[in-house]
């Protein structure tokens, strides 16, 4: 039993730390770390699409645009503004 709770959490703990490093990198790092492994081949084509999705982005937010929303016009008398959620595009 502890031979397998030990082997659970050698795979979990790099696998957590990897997550978390991938997504706290800058995307310029992120960019290039992809295009590194995109490079090196024979991944598993999942990691292989994940990656080249990554190695291809322009932009290092979840934004995908959304600041260059159209301009809504002035309303007519001040007062609270509706808020509006967008989603976020999973990686």
């Amino acid at each position: 039993m502890d031979t397998l709770q030990n082997l659970i959490v050698a795979l979990l703990v790099p696998g957590c730390a990897g997550y978390a490093a991938w997504k706290l990198m800058p995307s310029a790092a992120r960019r290039a770390l992809a295009a590194a492994l995109l490079r090196r081949g024979s991944l598993p084509r999942p990691i292989e699409a994940r990656l080249r999705r990554a190695a291809q982005a322009t932009s290092g937010c979840g934004c995908d645009g959304c600041d260059h929303a159209p301009k809504t016009p002035a309303a007519k008398e001040p007062g609270p503004q509706p808020i509006r959620f967008h989603p976020r595009a999973r990686d």
